[in-house]
């Protein structure tokens, strides 16, 4: 009766484990997804942009889609998922890298408001992070036009 009792809870510990980092992963909406997407390519087109300067941040980015890889790769699912939905399976891949393309664009030029120094910072902050809604949150401030009050402080003067 002990054994089997012992068995029970190591087993539904790791069950509420396992579905504790799934749920955390998950980007549930395709504007989330999007939002998520759009911040790892800024900010690996940025680490592109920086890496000749005196702030590359390469490696910084790397642990940053390393340590947040479950969530990216949520993030693409939904996204494929959605553009699956709205353009079929056989059109979905071409949509999605559009998609991609377009967000790579965006970024090609620039950040809006941060330089590579700042960044630098941030992509070292994020890699960091854990915890569901730090990307989604970190994206919608930082994929914003103007600065937020958190990133004001690192904006180009």
């Amino acid at each position: 009766m002990k054994l089997y009792r012992t068995v029970i809870i190591t087993l539904a510990g790791a069950l509420l484990f396992a579905g504790g980092g799934a749920a955390m992963a998950q980007v549930h909406t395709p504007h989330a997804a999007s939002q998520v997407r759009s911040l790892d390519i800024m900010l690996m087109v940025s680490s592109l942009r920086c890496r000749t300067g005196p702030h590359d941040f390469r490696k910084d980015y790397q642990l940053f889609s390393a340590n947040h890889l479950t969530e990216l790769n949520a993030a693409s699912r939904t996204m494929r998922a959605d553009l699956t939905r709205k353009h079929g399976a056989k059109q979905s891949k071409r949509a999605l890298d559009k998609v991609s393309i377009g967000m790579a664009n965006r970024f090609g030029g620039g950040h809006p408001y941060l330089d590579c120094e700042g960044l630098k910072k941030v992509t070292g902050e994020l890699a960091g992070q854990r915890g569901q809604g730090i990307l989604l949150s970190a994206a919608d401030e930082l994929l914003a036009s103007v600065p937020s009050a958190r990133y004001a402080m690192l904006a180009r003067k």
